[in-house]
């Protein structure tokens, strides 16, 4: 069951690169995160909720937090970068700063542990 890792695997230099780069954040972050499939993508799931997806389309890297409000509460630091409701576009040449990918995630874990503890 290590779908994401071989969905990355499957993936060529910078590209593959910049998508590892996401699951290697996101499981420093959320250790008790899993690999699995979450709406038909390869992804890192946390509770048995999604938690985060990266997908490499040929133009981009969609980052996929399964979470639109998340998006919505780091929209001033996405200036610059493609969004729509559930994603967030960038390349290998202009990644998503460290710290913006970094409390993305931990929005992420956030909601899955309020949304769990009800």
């Amino acid at each position: 069951m290590d779908e994401f890792t071989e969905y990355i695997a499957s993936l060529d230099g910078s590209v593959r690169d910049a998508v590892e780069r996401v699951r290697a954040r996101a499981l420093r972050l959320v250790p008790a995160a899993e690999e699995g499939m979450s709406y038909g993508m390869a992804a890192l799931r946390y509770r048995d909720s999604p938690l985060v997806s990266a997908r490499a389309t040929v133009k981009h890297i969609g980052l996929y937090p399964f979470s639109p409000p998340a998006i919505e509460a780091l929209a001033p630091e996405l200036t610059g970068f493609s969004t729509s409701k559930g994603t967030i576009r960038f390349t290998p040449e202009q990644p998503l700063p460290d710290d913006v990918l970094d409390r993305l995630i931990l929005l992420r874990r956030d909601e899955i542990d309020a949304m769990r503890s009800h």
